[in-house]
Order: structure tokens, then sequence, then C-alpha cells
């Protein structure tokens, strides 16, 4: 059996070198020593720190007695070994996890390029947090040692060890924390280097806030290199900090300034960084890797036991700040190399698309060589940006608010033009040699190019690549709508009944369209042969709908027909005069998909187009039937329409596609202002299985608003006509154990709106009515996989109304109410309506699931309190004229 061990393995146990021959490869090796792959990968790299007991317990399960024996020294000539002995006077309550220590000692070896391990005692190191306070850098002398292998009636024999060891060198270097100073008299520069004396890191000094911000002298870093990962960091540990909505855009805006100056080439890294994603929405590409995966690759580069990490997570609430608060305690034996946003937001990328069975592991890999580099706050950051909750309270519309200031005090797309650009004043702040009025329609101007841009071209590296070539007053010639990128979908404002209709729309032209009860769907025409369906999200739905993709499209598309009228609006008549074009070969289609009963001819509910997979559906397996209801019209062979008046759009639509009856039909639709019209309009979409209209203008302020809220579309519908004149979209945040009849599961629900300024989530009511008991049933079975030991720190919440679970943000419904008031118990639009109190709704009623929307997306802080303005009775309380209810802005 012996003869068997073949591949040869140098293991050390302490300072003493024993040469073993082993039976097996080495995943049997790891197998039996507990130890991953990973760190098998290492120990080839540099030795394996493992103590005398274990390699014992390796070759028998009996338990080793120790014995005086001898050994015969290796004739080889002694190698000098360095050992790290970290000391700290941190007390823990619980236990250190050696495993996870020897592996943090190999993983900080490995990923600083270095050679040897580092060997942690257990008599020296009690804490799970690696060197709080004292490190000692020793270099002792090591011996070869060489061992022998004998068997005896298929039995291994005890190996024997001599403990005593020859020192080469007592020299030792002390750090004591908080000092720079380093005592390496006799020692030579070249030592230091060779053996890694352990130095202080400098302290990063960067702050975006500072008064008079000089993009160039405030910056850390240089011209032309990668912006330091620890800047951006130190800019999400200020915006976290800071409730200002000004303040934050300054603070960023100057980051970015910097940025565009000095590293263009990082600048959409940045802004995808801060607004956590790894691209476009419509890529797919998600972050949101698990705690699971989290908790283990950060035991792994600090040496903290997982069930430590874990009770401390109970108690902190928050992965990333315990990150930072084990990382802070932390030193390593070589500075590893800073970093920067692009190694980590390539880092990131890859994360995000890795699947197959070894993903774990690769993952937590990519996370360790990540962690181990981490400074200060990094880790705080870096974990929740992986997490895909970085929850610092910045909006994406502050983040184009602040490139748009940056490019407009900064204007960093004219360097080329410049041959010594540092020297020029006016490219580092514009503003100067301009009135305070110049400067400020100066900075609207850029700010509204920015957004503007986004809207029709909502991709990042797109539009930072516009802005550097041609600044924001050029963005038109790079950012413009195109099929197969989707844009952010025009969406109505409620309104409380016929009569507030015609008030809003007073002397105006209107038409009310069925109010369908589906998803939205923007349908993008490619080519003839390539269609795209996207959500009102913005995310690739394509693999849900292969049978509009497949069947429905190609046969519309092939009975198209360009009219005179149609290219006269398009400004190719001369074409449609030649017999040019007569198909359509692109376009873009703003619609409603709805379940369809092909037997009856009907719509059917929400409920049943609900039960569609999500992705990848079998078009030969499909049981829910849809239809496409078509109300809007984008784009045309090569035109934008969405500056054109509604009423154009919707004469192109209608004579260029066909209808084809239960697969692609047009928006019913009335052109009235008589209110019993329009009153007996409403219950024929009641009767006809839709939620109510549509109301819109037909030509004045009639352009297609991308990304708006407007007034100039109104939704109307039957239940609310007396009421709060819209339903509510709220996340579920907490359940309350049921009674009676309802006992072993949740009997009501703590429901929350989200604030899109602070990215907090907060509580408006309990609700338990409007469901059945099939629907309580499969709400316990769900949440009870969402179930999370404390209310997150983004819960806003009274002491007064905790729920017996609380659960993670993963669900929207729709809810009705009779109306909103001022409650002490909920923070809905807290400081909104109340100093301190919040909004509630009163007799909340269960709906239905929204299955096509993220909890972000639900209801916002600001929405409530417009609901709650907009009711009769505050505004007769009040009568001070129009409200804040009427503004209009980007969603």
């Amino acid at each position: 059996m012996i003869n068997r061990f073949r591949p040869f393995l140098r293991l050390r146990l302490g300072s003493v070198a024993v040469s073993l021959s082993v039976a097996t490869n080495l995943s049997f090796v790891a197998r039996k020593l507990r130890v991953s792959k990973y760190s098998i990968k290492l120990a080839q790299q540099s030795s394996v720190v493992m103590s005398q007991k274990s390699i014992a317990f390796f070759f028998s399960n009996s338990p080793v007695e120790k014995k005086e024996i001898s050994v015969k020294h290796s004739p080889t000539k002694a190698k000098a070994r360095k050992r790290l002995i970290v000391e700290s006077d941190d007390s823990t309550d619980e236990p250190t996890n050696k495993e996870n220590r020897v592996e943090a000692a190999k993983v900080h070896c490995s990923l600083n390029d270095t050679s040897e391990a580092t060997d942690i005692p257990d008599s020296e190191s009690s804490s799970p947090f690696l060197a709080k306070h004292k490190l000692k850098t020793e270099l002792a002398s090591t011996q070869d040692v060489s061992s022998t292998l004998a068997s005896d009636s298929g039995s291994l024999r005890k190996v024997q060890i001599n403990d005593k060891i020859s020192a080469v060198s007592s020299l030792k270097t002390k750090i004591v924390r908080g000092s720079d100073n380093v005592n390496t008299s006799g020692l030579s520069q070249e030592s230091v280097k060779k053996y890694g004396v352990i130095t202080q890191i400098s302290s990063f000094s960067y702050d975006p806030s500072k008064p008079n911000y000089h993009p160039i002298n405030d910056a850390p870093w240089s011209k032309s290199s990668s912006v330091p990962y620890l800047a951006l960091a130190k800019t999400f540990e200020y915006i976290e900090s800071t409730s200002g909505r000004l303040k934050i855009t300054e603070a960023l805006s100057n980051l970015f300034r910097s940025v565009g100056f000095l590293s263009p080439n990082d600048l959409s890294i940045c802004i995808h960084l801060c607004l956590n994603q790894v691209g476009p929405a419509y890529q797919g590409n998600e972050l949101g890797v698990g705690d699971t995966i989290l908790l283990k690759a950060l035991g792994m580069t600090t040496g903290v036991g997982l069930e430590h990490l874990k009770s401390s997570l109970k108690r902190q609430g928050d992965l990333g700040t315990l990150a930072e608060s084990i990382r802070s305690r932390q030193k390593t034996m070589f500075t590893p190399k800073p970093l920067t946003v692009s190694v980590v937001f390539n880092k990131i990328k890859e994360i995000a698309v890795m699947s197959g069975n070894a993903a774990q592991t690769k993952k937590v890999e990519r996370i360790c060589s990540l962690l181990v580099a981490c400074r200060e706050c990094e880790a705080k950051y870096l974990i929740r940006s992986l997490s895909g909750k970085l929850r610092i309270g910045l909006a994406e519309q502050t983040v184009l608010s602040a490139l748009g200031q940056a490019v407009a005090l900064t204007p960093f797309h004219s360097l080329a033009a410049v041959e010594d650009a540092a020297s020029s004043s006016r490219l580092l702040d514009a503003s100067i040699g301009l009135s305070n009025e110049q400067w400020k329609n100066r900075l609207e101007t850029c700010v509204s190019n920015v957004k503007k841009a986004y809207c029709v071209c909502p991709n990042y590296d797109t539009l930072v690549a516009g802005l550097l070539a041609d600044g924001p007053d050029g963005l038109y010639q790079h950012c413009f709508i195109s099929p197969g990128v989707p844009v952010k979908p025009m969406l109505a404002h409620p309104t409380r009944g016929v009569t507030d209709v015609l008030k809003r729309f007073d002397e105006a032209d209107f038409t009310c369209e069925y109010k369908y009860d589906g998803e939205r769907a923007q349908i993008h025409v490619v080519n003839p042969r390539v269609t795209h369906v996207y959500s009102r999200n913005q995310e690739d739905t394509t693999s849900k709908y292969p049978d509009i993709v497949n069947t429905v499209m190609p046969r519309v598309l092939d009975s198209t027909n360009l009219t005179k009228t149609a290219c006269k609006h398009l400004g190719v008549e001369t074409m449609a005069q030649d017999g040019c074009v007569t198909k359509v070969q692109s376009c873009i289609l703003d619609s409603e998909v709805v379940a369809w009963d092909r037997q009856a001819c009907q719509i059917l509910p929400f409920q049943i187009l609900s039960t569609r997979k999500r992705k990848d559906v079998d078009e030969t397996a499909v049981k829910v039937q849809v239809c496409v209801y078509a109300f809007d019209l984008l784009y045309l062979n090569g035109v934008s329409l969405i500056e054109k008046p509604l009423r154009v759009r919707r004469e192109i639509l209608r004579e260029v596609f066909p209808q084809v009856q239960g697969e692609f039909m047009m928006a019913t639709s009335l052109d009235s202002s008589d209110t019993d019209a329009i009153a007996s309009f409403l219950d024929e979409s009641i009767k006809g299985n839709c939620e109510g209209l549509m109301v819109k203008t037909l030509d004045r302020n009639s352009t297609y608003e991308i990304a708006k809220r407007s007034h100039n579309w109104l939704k109307l519908k039957k239940d609310y006509l007396d009421n709060v004149g819209d339903t509510l979209d709220l996340v579920v945040i907490g359940g309350f154990h049921g009674s009676g009849k309802r006992t072993g599961r949740y009997g009501g629900f703590l429901l929350a709106c989200y604030d899109t300024n602070s990215e907090e989530y907060q509580t408006i009511c309990k609700i338990g009515t409007g469901m059945k008991d099939e629907d309580l049933a499969n709400f316990s079975s769900f949440f009870k996989d969402h179930v999370i030991e404390t209310a997150k720190p983004y819960y806003q919440y009274t002491p007064g109304l905790i729920p017996d679970h609380w659960f993670e943000p993963v669900q929207v419904w729709e809810i009705k109410a009779a109306d909103l008031s001022i409650s002490p118990a909920h923070k809905a639009a807290a400081g909104l309506a109340d100093p301190e109190k919040g909004i509630s709704l009163r007799f909340p009623r269960f709906l239905r699931i929204r299955e096509d929307k993220k909890p972000e997306d639900a209801t916002s802080a600001q929405q409530v309190y417009e609901f709650y303005k907009s009711q009769q009775q505050i505004k007769n309380q009040e009568n001070n004229g129009p409200t804040n209810a009427d503004d209009e802005d980007l969603y």
C-alpha cells in the first residue's frame, strides 16, 4: 500500500519540514485534510501550515502519543524562512476558526504574489480578527528534514520528528499600531524588500465636497492612471452621510470632473458603480451575489468563523458594515496593489455572468482577490455592490444631474483641442467670466441635454462616449432612439373622475382609450427577421413571448403598407412615389399584451397572463394565448416619431399596420369631450375586462415624453371615481401570525412604499383583507423562504407596529384603499405632509401580485404624498392654490 504513495508532497509542521510520500492524488489529500482544491492549488505554490496532530490524523484514525524519537537531518543547506506572528489584545466570545485562519493565511500569501505561507500558531492568536494591534516579523531558520515511511502488515508506522530547530537569526522587527516608524536597524534595504517587513499604508486623503474643488490638485491620482477605488468609496461614504440633494450632486459632480479630466476611460465605469449596474438593463446582467457566498469569501480572507460572521451580521444588519469593521482590524504581511475602479468593475462583471457547477467556487475566488486588497471603507461598498444593494441614497436622476454639472463646469471634452489643458483655467472652471444668470442657464442646458440623451439612449457607455467626443451640445449626434435599445415608457397620472379630466384638458382635443389589464410591451423590430420585446422596466422579455416574435409580428409585417400619407409625415414622399419602400423595415411599437380567449374572443384577467413563464417559453407548449394591443408608434423605418403629436403618430400606426383578429389589434378609442359619452365609454371598458380609460391629448403638448409620468396622459379607473383615484403598488416587508381559521399561516402583512431619494422602504399599512384562503396559503409558503431575523437598516417603521416576521423586499402587491390619512403608526412620506408622522391607507384591500414590477418600482413616497394632497377633503382644508402634485419630472 505504501508503494503506491508516489507523488511527492512537502508539508511543513511549524518550522520543521517533513518529506512524506502520500498514497493518492491531491484531491484525496484535500478531502482528508478538509481543505479545498483552491487551498491545494495554493499549497503547490507555497508551504502549507498544519499542526503535527493534523498529519497524524491523516495517516491514522487513532490518537497520537508523543514519543521521544530521532531524526536524520537532511544534508541539504538550511534555508531561512520568514514567519509572521500575529498578536492581538482583542477578545471575542466566538472561538477562532482555525481552518479559516489557515485558509486566510494562504489566500493572503497567494494573492499577494508571495512564495511562503503565513504561519499563525494557535497559542499566539486567539482572536478571529487578524492583527489588530501588534505585529511581529521574525526571521527563523529551518532545516530540511527527511523522514521515513514504512509499512507493517498494511498499516502505517508513526512518523518520528525531532522538535529541535536551529536558529539562524534572532532579528525581530516590531511595528506598533498607529506608528509609521519601523525599526529596521541591522537590516539592509534589500533585506527589507526581500522579506517584506510590514509597513503602515499611508493615509489616503480625498474629499469630493471640498470648497473650491480643483479637479486636478484635489484628485489623489495622476493623469492617465486609473481611478483608485478608494476615491469612489470615499465619495460613497460622503453621500451616505449627507442628506442634502444639492450637496450630494455637487460632491459627485466634483468626482466626475476629476475622472473626466484625468481618467476619461473610467468615467462610464464610475457611473455604473454609482448605480450598482454592470451594464444597461436590457442586456440582462444583474448583480446580486448571495449572502452565503459573501460570508464564505469574507471568512476565507479574514480567518473569522462562519458562525461568528452570521451572528455578527444579525447584530449589525448590514454585511458591508461588518466587512469594513473586520477588515479595519486586519493587517497583511505584504501590501497589496491598491484597487482601481476598472479592476473592481471588471471582476464584478465576471462574477455577474458566471454560471455552472463551479460558478460558486469561482465567485468566491474573485471576491477574495478583491477583499484582500481593500483599504479603509472599500470593503463596505464592495460587499454592498456585490450584493446588489448599495443603499447610499443615490438616485439615477442625481447621477445624471451630477454628470451634466461636471461637464458644464469642467468641459473635459475640449481637451483634444488644447495643447496644455492643465494650464487653461477656463477648462477647469467654465463659469469664469460668466454672470450668475448666464452660468445658471448654461448649467441647466447641460443637465437637460444629458438627461434627454439618456432618455432616448439609456446606455451610459454611449452617453459618455458622446460627451467625451462632442460635449453636452453634441450629444444628439450620438444618442438617439433606435430599435434594439428600449426606452423608458411614458406614464400617466391618476385622476378622480370625468370632471377632473375635462378640467385638465380644457380647450384641448383629447382621446380616450381602453386601459388594458395586461403587461406593457415595447416591441422593437430591428429588421424583418429580428424582433425583441421589452418590459416597462427595459428588461428583455423576448423569450417570454416567442409567439409574438415568431408568429404574430412576421404576419403583421408582411402585410404592412407605407401609404403616401405616412410617407409624407415621415418626410420620404419621393420614396413612396418611386415605389422604393412599401413595407416596414424597422419600428418601435408601444403596446399592451393581454391574455386572450380565442374561443370566446375576449380578454382574460391579468391573473391568467401571470401564469405564463417569465422566460424561455416553448412556443409549442404555450397554454395562455396572448393578443397585442398597439396604441403608439415611436419609430418607423429610421425616423423617430417621438416629437410628432399623438394624432400624427396614431394616424401612421393605423394606416401602416394591419389588424389581425385576436393577435394584433389597435387600442379601442373615443375622441370626445362630452361627459356622458366618456362615462358611457368607461362603463364599456369595464365590461370588456379592462381597468378603465387612458385619456390623452391629441395635439397640444402631445409629444411622447420618454421616462415621464405626464399630466398629458391621465388614467381613469371605475373603482376610484369617488376615492383615491388610483391603486398603489406596495412592497411586502413583514408578516403577522394568523388566528382562528388563519392559524398556522400569516393572517396579515406589513406593506411599504419606496422612497427613491433615500432608497428606503417606508411602512404605509397593515393588510389582511381581499385575500382568499388559497392566497394566504400561497403567501405563507412563498414568504417562509424570505424571512430575515431583523428589519433591514433601510426599513422605516414605528416601534408600535412590528410584525412577527420580517421579510426580504421581494414582492409587489397592487392595493386599493378608501383614502389616505396622516398616521403616527407609519412612516410613508414622513416629513412631506407632516414633520414627523407618515401617511397610511384606510381600508386597504389586496388586488393582485405585480409580477412585472421590482420592489424599487413600487409606488414612491412622493406619489403617496401626491395622492394624499389630491383628495378633495384635503384640498378643501387647505384651499391655497396648486400643489406640487402638478409638477412633472422624470421618474
